[in-house]
């Protein structure tokens, strides 16, 4: 809640009397006393769905329109200026046709500062092309021409890095899933793209493009910080975003990215372990969850936020809360399923919130539904490792003849694949093994002496399995399996 208690908090008078008058006049009054709860009383959470008499669904679900109602108000606010350029910029044949030169020439050069000041750089080869035409006599053609020139340059240089910023983050789904080597390169080749890009021109809008793409690498593909003696630190770069974020408050797109850099600083804190400093963003993210997964998947690799929410969830011992949430949090998602490491992440994540509530079946129907509707060819590893968490479902529902079958197709995977590439799957399968054999001795010992050798091993891919927390409680369940009838005997392969 800090982030919305936040952002009612800094409302202007004017601001918060006109979103409250609008809620009330649409007939939102619970709605309208969240709002005026949060600026006006100290009340806690609990105390508002005391007073309003709601279940915790409810009043999260309230929350989070009160949240998107604000964002509304607060976007056209700020489009408003914006919008008065653009008008112009329509009107601007009329301004050449019917003034006189020295007042058209006028008119145009203070619109050009406008639009330089406000970075709407698709517009401006529309001023210069005027100017040319006006100073066609003169020796300032020349120099519009320039302008004209480099205006439409740069305006292709952004589009150039809009796509290069696409394009890193498609294949980083695929090198995220696969590990592969040539993923990583191409990642790496897109990355310098980007950087020469930036280079060429001194462009707050650039250094931006370029920094979504510098901060994740860093964390994610590099997995640490090798500075050069001219590069700058993840946190000086956050910083400096931060200030172009608050020089240039008016503009939509930085808006709208502040989302995506407070992500970035919560997977930055992640990564380092600061648990205490990552916690600052992931209530704010949180909030804006399916906005960040269903909109931004151009600008960045959003559901990895998926996974650091489990991580979280299991690290806080709390991840069996996560499946109560699912039903307001997903309530407005729909999954892009031609993005495949994005759909796979995704169902994963719901699996294994129904896997942590003991919904065994209900995990194996997810897996099953993954396996069946989406073409995993390309993503050998993660079809393995989906295979794997099926085997335990299918351990810990006691169906013993569809997990023969299915570890059985695992292994003749690995062994195509080689083992050395999928060792904490076979040690993971080890332990299912164990515990679905017929004999009942040492199957504690055993279990719980594979387990560190299975944390111990590393891969280069996404590994759900990893998401697994192997406690006492893990062990129990496992070992607590009364199979009769067609056992299997331990792997020797």
């Amino acid at each position: 809640m800090a982030k919305l208690k936040n952002i009612v908090k800094q409302l202007s008078e004017k601001d918060y009397r006109a979103i409250y008058d609008s809620l009330v006049n649409q007939n939102a009054e619970k709605t309208a006393y969240v709002l005026k709860a949060l600026r006006e009383m100290q009340l806690t959470e609990h105390r508002i769905m005391v007073q309003l008499d709601l279940n915790t669904n409810a009043y999260y679900t309230m929350r989070s329109r009160l949240g998107e109602k604000i964002d509304e108000y607060l976007v056209k606010q700020m489009e408003s200026p914006r919008t008065d350029l653009l008008r112009k910029v329509a009107n601007i044949n009329e301004v050449f046709f019917t003034n006189k030169k020295t007042i058209a020439i006028a008119t145009l050069r203070k619109l050009e500062r406008e639009l330089i000041e406000a970075d709407l750089v698709g517009e401006l080869p529309t001023v210069y092309k005027l100017l040319k035409k006006l100073h066609l006599h003169t020796p300032d053609f020349f120099q519009f021409s320039q302008s004209y020139n480099r205006s439409v340059a740069y305006m292709l240089a952004v589009d150039k890095a809009e796509d290069v910023l696409a394009d890193y983050f498609k294949k980083y789904g695929n090198y995220f899933i696969t590990g592969d080597a040539t993923e990583k390169l191409s990642l790496e080749l897109l990355l310098k793209e980007m950087h020469n890009i930036s280079n060429l021109y001194d462009s707050h809008r650039l250094y931006v493009y370029k920094c979504c793409i510098i901060i994740f690498h860093r964390l994610f593909v590099d997995k640490q910080e090798n500075l050069q003696p001219d590069e700058e630190s993840v946190e000086d770069i956050l910083k400096k975003v931060e200030q172009i974020f608050a020089t240039h408050n008016l503009d939509p797109v930085y808006y709208h990215l502040n989302l995506l850099f407070e992500f970035l600083k919560l997977e930055y804190y992640n990564h380092y372990g600061v648990y205490k400093q990552a916690e600052k963003y992931f209530e704010e993210v949180n909030d804006a969850a399916i906005s960040l997964l269903a909109n931004y998947s151009y600008y960045t690799f959003s559901v990895q936020f998926l996974i650091s929410k489990l991580q979280r969830g299991i690290r806080m011992e709390n991840e069996s809360e996560l499946y109560a949430e699912q039903e307001t949090f997903f309530a407005e998602y729909e999954p892009e399923e031609e993005n495949i490491p994005q759909h796979i992440i995704y169902t994963i994540y719901r699996a294994l919130c129904s896997y942590y509530v003991n919904k065994y079946d209900e995990t194996a129907h997810l897996l099953n539904d993954l396996l069946n509707n989406v073409s995993l060819k390309r993503y050998p590893q993660a079809q393995m490792e989906i295979k794997a968490l099926l085997c335990l479902q299918y351990c810990l529902t006691k169906k013993i003849g569809l997990f023969n079958q299915l570890s059985t197709s695992v292994q003749r995977q690995i062994r195509l694949t080689g083992k050395d590439a999928c060792e904490n799957l076979l040690l993971f399968l080890k332990m299912l093994k164990i515990a679905v054999s017929e004999a009942k001795r040492e199957k504690k010992r055993k279990i719980t002496a594979l387990i560190p050798q299975f944390k111990a091993t590393k891969v280069n891919y996404f590994a759900p399995t990893y998401l697994i927390r192997m406690d006492d409680k893990f062990i129990a369940r496992l070992i607590a399996l009364e199979v009769q009838g067609d056992s299997v005997s331990e792997d020797r392969d």
